[in-house]
């Protein structure tokens, strides 16, 4: 089984330029699944459905998310659709719209994929993640599935490689997200799980994290925070493709393609 899992999408250069690469990826790698981080689709911050429906038919599977899902009000129906189409990070306190975690299939298999959200360096007051990863695995430990891959939005690295660690040996593999920055510590645990602390972003090449420079300069320079814009011109398109034999990672091949 190849899946492709892509970065946080940020905004409509973004979204379009996976519209224009996501073909020759899935050719290239033979891939069986796309997955994404979807919580930056809109303006380059939270979600609408015109967003989501616009990437789904570009042909991504499914959607994970982060801190961001919830920047637009529309996103609290969207996510509580009985078959909606984005995660948001299952350690969210109970009673909160969506869920955290969903099994996507075709001819090549059962995928299960699970979204967790770090609490080192945020903002939300979030249940444990190591603990909810517990309670998930338990849940499906009867539900027939493939593989099993988790999207760790997280801001701090060593979280990320703690729940490495936490994880191996029962998990296919650990994805973080969140920073956009592609990182270059990704491994195949001698247990069989792939991981990288981040797979990077779908932004513009010439940004601060997908978002124009010359904004983001003045918020560091006169701590004054505008309504950030979405860069465009060249766009990088970060991820990784896994390859999963028996539920464990063989490869993790990092891509940072420029559209």
């Amino acid at each position: 089984m190849n899946i492709l899992f892509l970065g946080d999408i940020v905004g409509r250069p973004a979204r379009e330029a996976v519209g224009k690469i996501l073909p020759d990826l899935k050719k290239r790698f033979d891939i069986d699944f796309t997955v994404a981080n979807g919580e930056n689709l809109a303006h380059g911050i939270g979600i609408t459905q015109r967003s989501i429906d616009e990437i789904r038919e570009y042909g991504v599977d499914l959607l994970t998310s982060g801190n961001h899902i919830w920047k637009r009000k529309q996103a609290l129906e969207i996510v509580d659709e009985d078959n909606s189409f984005i995660l948001r990070p299952a350690n969210y306190p109970q009673g909160v719209p969506g869920k955290g975690w969903k099994i996507i299939e075709n001819a090549s298999g059962k995928l299960l994929v699970i979204n967790l959200e770090g609490r080192v360096f945020m903002n939300e007051r979030l249940d444990c993640p190591f603990r909810a990863l517990d309670q998930i695995l338990d849940e499906t430990k009867n539900l027939e599935k493939d593989a099993i891959i988790i999207d760790f939005h997280a801001e701090a690295t060593s979280e990320k490689r703690a729940m490495g660690f936490y994880a191996k040996g029962r998990v296919s593999a650990i994805l973080g997200t969140h920073t956009h920055v592609q990182t270059a510590d990704d491994l195949i645990f001698p247990e069989g799980m792939a991981y990288i602390s981040d797979v990077g972003m779908v932004g513009g090449k010439n940004s601060v994290l997908g978002v124009k420079p010359e904004q983001s300069l003045n918020n560091f320079l006169y701590q004054v925070k505008p309504n950030f814009e979405v860069a465009d011109g060249e766009i990088e398109v970060c991820g990784v493709v896994l390859e999963i034999v028996d539920g464990k990672a063989t490869s993790i091949t990092r891509v940072r393609e420029i559209v």
